[in-house]
């Protein structure tokens, strides 16, 4: 039985206080949430430990938004699975399409990333997705299939998350329709050969569209961007219900 994880990215977004008045607003709201669901918020790294002193106890997880593949070395910028697991951390952002696109990020680099975070006990959440140019050209399904080949290469797909997030849905306010977005994630569920992967949709999810998606036979959770930076919302969103 695959259960779903709702995630919330705040990408570059919540200082600690801010955390701390974001949490004290959203625990209350998922006191009774069913616990059928997994409840993961990806805060920076900064607000990390902060999130883990608040939220002890409560239904939270907290994942990184990024993990190196290396256990420590010169590698500025970047962060260790022991550097995270020191704070409670149990999840992964990788490939994500900022990084992708902002710093280059290849499906090599990303199943690296992926497999550190296996090794350490961590579940990565590997973002795959296509751009409205190669959905334009006809390209998605090969887009998609080419970074699941790669990017998911050596890993164990019962401790490992599939955040299906088409690029020119994220942050735009188009949402992929639901249908749709539940064809890719049958189709991706079938090239990786696991009945019981967990594969989630993202991209301008919302209060409004949840319950829909969730509906779908083959999404089994979101990965959450701007809607869950308002606590009230990403709180309907986690108290989703199905049609």
């Amino acid at each position: 039985m695959r259960k779903p994880v709702i995630a919330g990215n705040w990408k570059m977004h919540m200082t600690c206080a801010q955390t701390r008045d974001w949490m004290g607003t959203f625990l209350p709201l998922i006191a009774e949430t069913p616990d059928d669901r997994h409840l993961v918020i990806a805060p920076p790294f900064t607000a990390i430990s902060t999130l883990a002193d608040v939220g002890a106890g409560s239904r939270v997880e907290i994942s990184s938004q990024n993990v190196h593949w290396e256990g420590h070395g010169a590698y500025t910028g970047e962060i260790s699975p022991a550097m995270l697991q020191e704070h409670g951390v149990r999840y992964a952002i990788v490939g994500h399409s900022e990084p992708r696109k902002y710093f280059s990020e290849s499906d090599e680099q990303i199943n690296h990333r992926a497999r550190s975070a296996q090794a350490h006990d961590l579940i990565p959440i590997v973002c795959v997705g296509e751009s409205d140019e190669q959905r334009s050209r006809g390209e998605a399904e090969r887009v998609i299939r080419r970074q699941v080949e790669q990017g998911l290469e050596g890993l164990d797909p019962q401790r490992l998350v599939v955040a299906y997030e088409p690029i020119w849905a994220i942050g735009t306010g188009k949402t992929c329709e639901s249908a749709e977005a539940n064809r890719i994630c049958g189709l991706i569920r079938s090239w990786v050969g696991s009945p019981d992967l967990i594969i989630q949709y993202g991209g301008s999810v919302k209060p409004a569209n949840i319950d829909e998606l969730m509906g779908m036979s083959d999404i089994d959770g979101v990965l959450v961007g701007g809607a869950s930076l308002d606590p009230e919302g990403f709180a309907r969103i986690a108290n989703y219900k199905k049609g």
